[in-house]
């Protein structure tokens, strides 16, 4: 389980934060105390207590004194819109820039991704017609019959 190189107590936050946006742990659902998870992963009781401070100073847990620690209502929400804005800046970002440099538009892209994703209609396929083609970079299009027997 902790093999990523970064610190374990990272490590263990993520998985949390993971299980929590996937919805394997609920809102208000109790997780482990650190002294089980420390017993279960075979860890440092003060790593796990680490990675647990972590996910309270971030909200994703909360203490109930005497009981234990538990999801926060909000957590999966709060979770999805970090990530959202993670994936849009690390991922999103850069593809923008690059496109940039080498001159593909915005519009361009957007196509693109229509196409792959298979949401585009006929309409929107670059020949207008819906005949299925292989899109290239820069708006080139190959037709199936070009494919297959190099005419």
């Amino acid at each position: 389980m902790f093999d990523d190189g970064s610190p374990i107590y990272r490590q263990i936050a993520e998985r949390i934060r993971s299980e929590v946006l996937s919805g394997a742990i609920a809102p208000d659902e109790q997780v482990m105390s650190t002294t089980q998870y420390a017993a279960f992963y075979r860890i440092n009781p003060a790593t796990a207590a680490k990675a647990f401070a972590c996910l309270v100073d971030e909200g994703i847990l909360y203490k109930r004194r005497g009981v234990g620690m538990f999801v926060r209502p909000q957590a999966p929400a709060a979770l999805r819109e970090r990530r959202r804005r993670r994936f849009f800046t690390e991922v999103v970002d850069p593809v923008l820039a690059e496109a940039r440099a080498i001159g593909i538009p915005p519009e361009e892209i957007v196509e693109w991704i229509r196409r792959s994703s298979g949401t585009a209609s006929a309409a929107e396929e670059p020949n207008g017609t819906g005949d299925v083609r292989a899109g290239r970079p820069g708006g080139q299009q190959e037709t199936v019959r070009d494919r297959g027997n190099g005419r």
